[in-house]
Order: C-alpha cells, then sequence, then structure tokens
C-alpha cells in the first residue's frame, strides 16, 4: 500500500493537459571526505530538477517514492512506502583534486527505495514533457514506456537506464546502453542526456539516428546532436566548483524548462547550462537568488517573443539568429548575486566578456542536516544489484 500526496501541486488536478511529468525517486546524499560528512543533503535528479522548474514557475507533476523515515519537505510531496525506506546514496570525494581544482568522486547506493512502475503514474493526464531521471535503478522499462504513451515528448537521463549497484558495498557502475534493456525505446523518446564520461557507453553516432542526444561537458558546455543532423556546441558558464552533486539535473530541468516556454534547443540547452553552473557552486539542493531569477524569466521571455514566428518544427533545432547575445544576456543576469555582496564596475552585467569569467562565490545553501539518526552512522545496506 502506497500514499500519494501531491496535494501541494494544485495545477496538477485542476487541468488535463500539463506542462512537465518528473519520474524519479527522491533520495538522502551524504558526502563524505576522509571519513568525515561534510553535509547531508536532499538529493535525486527528481529534487534538481524540480527545484529549476518551480524557480522558473513551470507547472508540473512529480512521481517519486520514499519510505516513511524521509526527513525532508519538498515542494512536490512524494509517495510514501510504508514498507520501503528511503534511497541513500554516499558519495566520497578524494582527497587530491586535479589540476582544474576539482575531485574524483565515489558513490555507493547505500539502500533502494521501491521502483516506480506504470500504475505509480497519473493516469488520467497528458503531459508535453515527460522526464525520466531515476538515480537508484527505480525506472523500469514498463515505466518509460508508458511515460511515451501519455507524454508528447520524454527527456531520459541515461543514468536512469544504465546504472548498476555493486552487491556488496553499493559502488555505482555502467553498463552499454545496449545491455540496459531500455535500448528498444530510444525511437520512441525525443532527448537522452548524457555525462561526457557516461557517454562512453553508448555509440553517440548510432543512437542519434533514433533521437537527440545532449552531451554535457561540465566547463565546457555541451554538445547536442540533432537526429540525422548536426552536432552543436553550445557554450558554458563559469563557475567555482564545489560539488558536482545535481549539476547534470539542473541542465536538464532548465534544457525541458526553455523547451516548454518555447525556446529553439540551442538556447534551451544554454538555459541547462546557466543553472547546471549555478549548482555545481553550492553544497547540495542549490538556491537561487530572486533577481537573478527575475532576469533570467525577463531575458527568456524576450528571447521568446524575438523567435516566436519561428513555426517550423525543424527550426527549433537550428541554433537562432542572436543566440550569443542570449548567451551574453543569460551571463549578466548571473552576475546581479555577485553585484549585490561586493565592489563592481558598472559595466560588468554589459559586458559578455567580463560576464563570462566571473563565477558564482561558494556557498552553502544552509539546508537542515539531518540530527536525528543520520544515515551516514547506518550500516551500508544494498537493495536490487541492477536497476
Amino acid at each position: 500500500m502506497v500514499t500519494n500526496q501531491n496535494h501541494k501541486d494544485p495545477q496538477n488536478t485542476n487541468h488535463n493537459k500539463h506542462s512537465v511529468l518528473i519520474v524519479g525517486n527522491y533520495c538522502h546524499d551524504v558526502l563524505l571526505q576522509n571519513g568525515v560528512v561534510l553535509a547531508e543533503t536532499l538529493g535525486g535528479a527528481a529534487s534538481f530538477i524540480s527545484n529549476v522548474i518551480n524557480a522558473l514557475s513551470i507547472s508540473c507533476h512529480l512521481v517519486a517514492k520514499v519510505g516513511r523515515d524521509f526527513k525532508y519537505e519538498t515542494g512536490h510531496d512524494p509517495v510514501v512506502v510504508p514498507t520501503s525506506r528511503t534511497t541513500v546514496f554516499h558519495a566520497y570525494f578524494g582527497s587530491i583534486s586535479d589540476h582544474d581544482g576539482h575531485q574524483d568522486r565515489v558513490l555507493k547506493r547505500v539502500r533502494a527505495c521501491d521502483p516506480i512502475t506504470p500504475s505509480d503514474l497519473p493516469g488520467d493526464a497528458r503531459f508535453d514533457y515527460g522526464m525520466a531521471v531515476g538515480v537508484g535503478g527505480e525506472i523500469l522499462p514498463e515505466t518509460l514506456e508508458k511515460m511515451v504513451e501519455i507524454c508528447d515528448t520524454v527527456l531520459v537521463d541515461i543514468q536512469s537506464i544504465i546504472r548498476v549497484f555493486d552487491g556488496v558495498d553499493g559502488t555505482v557502475n555502467l553498463v552499454p546502453l545496449k545491455d540496459s534493456g531500455f535500448y528498444h525505446l530510444l525511437p520512441r523518446i525525443g532527448f537522452l542526456k548524457a555525462s561526457s564520461e557516461e557517454a562512453l557507453f553508448m555509440e553517440v553516432e548510432e543512437v542519434r539516428k533514433m533521437c537527440c542526444v545532449v552531451v554535457t561537458h561540465g566547463k565546457e558546455g555541451c554538445e547536442v546532436y540533432l537526429r540525422d543532423g548536426e552536432m552543436m556546441k553550445i557554450s558554458p558558464f563559469s563557475a567555482n566548483q564545489v560539488d558536482p552533486t545535481g549539476a547534470g539535473d539542473s541542465f536538464l530541468g532548465g534544457v525541458v524548462a526553455g523547451l516548454v516556454q518555447g525556446l529553439a534547443m540551442p538556447d534551451a540547452a544554454l538555459l541547462g547550462n546557466l543553472f547546471g553552473s549555478i549548482t555545481v557552486c553550492q553544497i547540495g539542493l542549490p538556491k537561487f537568488d530572486s533577481k537573478v531569477l527575475q532576469r533570467v524569466k525577463d531575458e527568456v521571455q524576450r528571447r521568446q517573443m524575438q523567435c516566436e514566428r519561428r513555426d517550423d518544427d525543424d527550426l527549433r533545432f537550428v541554433k537562432p539568429a542572436g543566440h550569443e547575445q542570449f548567451h551574453a544576456s543569460l551571463c549578466a543576469a548571473k552576475l546581479i548575486s555577485i553585484c549585490g555582496t561586493q565592489d563592481c564596475r558598472k559595466d560588468l552585467t554589459s559586458s559578455p566578456a567580463l560576464a563570462g569569467e566571473q563565477g558564482f562565490l561558494p556557498q552553502y545553501n544552509g539546508q537542515p542536516k539531518l540530527l536525528h539518526s543520520p544515515v551516514y552512522e547506518e550500516p551500508i545496506q544494498t537493495g536490487h544489484s541492477k536497476p
């Protein structure tokens, strides 16, 4: 027996058609370095994605499962499974940084909640976009197939379908996409997103014949491989990385938010890069400066008006005129929070070159830690050995 408490999003019950369906479990994330707990935070791709979607005032419905031990208040309540416990991940950071100041990370799934089944999805609604964004093996092939049926366009994070978990300590490993059990569904989805490391587990040139492929490259931005088309490189935004957790998820949230608002794919990918760059500067779920958000919303609306006459679907996958200026405008929008806390020159927000060189100051978002029965003190327990 499960309990669904999605009452916090009244838009989902008032209309039969919604903008976005997000499918993936919430998690408890524990960040450790040299045996010391750095932070305990709300985790799961769904939490980072909905954080961006909500910040940009996009209507969405979220399906996530947790146990009764779930510790956090969220904007979209999860399905509570009384007989299960919340998924837990431990992220172990190395003590030695690379030449870019980034640290290696070993990820382990300590515990897994129940998978999300087709019956858990809303059966009386349709969605413009669906997002399959599991992290702990909770997305099943039949669940993705159901999403394809009720969503006009489905975006899949490849980590949802190629992750496997060591049966002893839960270490996260990856399998080739062809061996994942999801390969046959690729021609029916719209977009497949992967990090540069995850992209090594698929033949990009082969997969792009079935769907659009987006590969993220961290500080170098991302690449969009169009279905039977060209490859486009999308510019990055500078950032002082503190914690890479959730960056790809926030990226995907920004992409979908852009697509929902009518942006062409290259412009939507820029919006994704922006939110990914903000996320890496904070530990855990990021908080967004209200002034930055308003400026970003204004820039997106302005961009939408500039491109509103692009009715041809093929044009949505072509860099529209003014793409680089849109990037500069988003750079300027991001710098608002810096200008509010330190002296900066009057021309800071109007200089694309200068804007591209700046980044957010590292910060901790103040999210409450799990003080009662901390998950990092629990013995390692593993769930399913495969997604």
